[in-house]
């Protein structure tokens, strides 16, 4: 599978706009896939904020991530209100399909070209075993703009965040 994403990310938008990556728990159907994007699409025609509509970008990736994205440079910015709107929509697709997508506990991995997502207490076994090394892409889903998303989404775990937690990558 190829995991280049860039081409999903629309330029249109601005650098520092608003981003929230939502992960599943399992991959997504063709069918419940289909599903999710008709979801999106009435989300965005409908998104507002203070009554005026965001500029917003939603998507399935890899069939198994949904990213929202809000060009808070345009109109009034995204409120509080207009980001719980969003939230609605992830817990309807929880709701619909009996899926996980709220576990920060869960992490993905690329490994043999396919993401897996693996449970953060089996980690360092995972780590131990060279099921996950170094080199390792990490789906990092704190990124939370689009140039971060751009550049610090998809990156091997040694340059993420959990370089620093695991006492077993340092010594593989």
């Amino acid at each position: 599978m190829d995991f280049e994403y860039s081409q999903y990310v629309p330029e249109d938008f601005h650098a520092s706009s608003r981003v929230w990556i939502y992960q599943s728990n399992r991959l997504f159907t063709i069918s419940e896939a289909l599903q999710i994007e008709d979801l999106l699409k009435q989300f965005l025609a409908e998104w507002k904020t203070h009554g005026e509509p965001v500029k917003g970008y939603a998507n399935l990736l890899f069939g198994q991530f949904i990213v929202f994205m809000a060009d808070i440079t345009t109109g009034g910015g995204v409120s509080g209100c207009s980001t719980d709107s969003s939230v609605r929509v992830i817990k309807e697709v929880e709701k619909m399909f009996g899926v996980d997508m709220f576990n920060r506990q869960n992490l993905a991995f690329v490994v043999k070209e396919k993401v897996q997502v693996l449970p953060m207490a089996q980690l360092n076994y995972a780590i131990e075993n060279r099921f996950i090394e170094a080199h390792t892409p990490y789906f990092n889903n704190l990124v939370s703009t689009k140039e971060e998303w751009l550049h610090q989404w998809l990156k091997p775990v040694k340059e993420s965040w959990l370089s620093t937690k695991i006492p077993a990558l340092q010594t593989v």
